[in-house]
C-alpha cells in the first residue's frame, strides 16, 4: 500500500450559511504530483489553508505524514514548502538576502544554510541576479524568486498556487521544469493551475473540486475515460443540405454535430475509427470538403463536462 503524504477524511469547512468544505475526502500519496483544479470558489484554498492548519474546520479530519495536523504541528511544517499565487518577497532585502531569510526560518545551521541558499539560487537560475532588488526583477524571475523562497529548505512536500501566472513563456518553461526536477529529487508536490496544458504536462493525479467537494479524481487518462466527450473532428465542407446532417447524427458514436459557416464539428463518444467513418461517407455522398483534423478530448473537455464551466472562465 502506498504511503499517503495527506488524507483528508470527511472536512467540513462552514462560513455561516456559505459551505466552503462539504464532506470533502481527498488523499495525496509519496512521490505524486497532484494537481488540484476547481472553479472559483469551488474550496481550492479553504481545502489548502485547512492542510496547513491555518484554518479551523467544522467537521473530519487532516493528517500530513500520517499525523493529525494541527497549528502547533512545527515539526511536520518544518517539512512543507508553500509558494502562493501573490508574490511574498522582502522589497528591502536582495535576491539571496530574501531566499536566505526565509531558508533560515527553518534552517538554523549556518553552513548548511549557505548551500541550501546557494542551491536555490542555481534551481531557480537566478545566478547572475543574487544582488539585484525585487522591484528591479522581471516578472517572470520575481516568480522564480518567490518559488526559491518556498522551496529554499528542500522541504518534503510542496505546495504550488498558481505558480506561472503573467509570466513569459521561458520562465514559464523553466518553473516547470524545476518542478519536475524537485519532484524527480523526492519532493511530493501539489500544484493548482488555470492553465491546463501545464497540468497535463507534469501531474500524475488530478483531482477536479466543485462546491467544496472533490467530484472527479485519477490520472489524466482515467478522467478523460470518465466523459462522454471523445474524438471531436473538424472539417470543412460546402453546401451541406439538412438530411445529410442528419444522416452523419445518426452514425455510430456521433452525438453532437455542429455546421457553421462551412466548418462542420462532430463529437463523438469513443469508437477508434469516427474519421474513417465520416469520411467514407462524404466520398460516397460525393460531398466536396477540404481540411480535416481531429482532436482527443482534453481536460478541459472533463473540466467542462464535469462541472458545467471552462477552466479558463471561471479563471477570471
Amino acid at each position: 500500500m502506498a504511503d499517503y503524504v495527506i488524507e483528508i477524511e470527511n472536512l467540513v469547512k462552514r462560513y455561516k450559511e456559505l459551505v466552503a468544505l462539504d464532506h470533502l475526502n481527498l488523499s495525496v500519496k509519496e512521490g505524486e504530483v497532484f494537481g488540484l483544479l476547481g472553479p472559483n470558489g469551488s474550496g481550492k484554498t479553504t481545502a489548502i489553508n485547512c492542510i496547513l492548519a491555518l484554518l479551523q474546520f467544522d467537521k473530519g479530519s487532516v493528517k500530513v505524514f500520517g499525523q493529525e495536523m494541527q497549528p502547533d504541528s512545527y515539526e511536520i511544517k518544518r517539512q512543507i514548502g508553500v509558494v502562493l499565487q501573490n508574490v511574498a518577497v522582502f522589497e528591502e532585502l536582495t535576491v539571496q538576502e530574501n531566499i536566505d531569510y526565509f531558508c533560515g526560518l527553518y534552517i538554523g545551521k549556518k553552513d548548511k544554510r549557505r548551500q541550501y541558499v546557494e542551491d536555490a539560487i542555481v534551481f531557480s537560475g537566478l545566478e547572475d541576479f543574487r544582488k539585484f532588488y525585487p522591484k528591479k526583477l522581471s516578472g517572470g524571475l520575481l516568480r522564480r524568486l518567490n518559488i526559491a523562497c518556498g522551496i529554499a529548505h528542500k522541504p518534503k512536500l510542496i505546495i504550488l498556487d498558481e505558480p506561472t501566472v503573467a509570466v513569459d513563456p521561458q520562465s514559464r518553461n523553466r518553473i516547470l521544469e524545476g518542478i519536475q526536477r524537485l519532484n524527480q529529487e523526492g519532493a511530493t508536490i501539489i500544484y493548482t493551475s488555470h492553465y491546463m496544458e501545464e497540468v497535463e504536462q507534469i501531474c500524475t493525479r488530478i483531482a477536479i473540486l466543485d462546491r467544496g467537494r472533490c467530484v472527479a479524481s485519477g490520472t489524466k487518462e482515467e478522467l478523460k475515460a470518465m466523459i462522454k466527450t471523445g474524438e471531436k473532428i473538424h472539417l470543412e465542407a460546402w453546401e451541406l443540405r439538412p438530411e445529410q446532417l442528419e444522416e452523419i447524427r445518426r452514425l455510430r458514436h456521433v452525438y453532437q454535430v455542429d455546421y457553421r459557416e462551412g466548418m462542420l464539428e462532430i463529437r463523438c463518444s469513443g469508437g477508434k475509427h469516427n474519421l474513417v467513418h465520416i469520411l467514407d461517407y462524404m466520398t460516397q455522398q460525393e460531398i466536396g470538403f477540404g481540411r480535416v483534423y481531429a482532436e482527443l478530448p482534453t481536460l478541459n473537455d472533463v473540466f467542462l463536462e464535469i462541472t458545467g464551466k471552462e477552466l479558463r472562465d471561471s479563471a477570471e
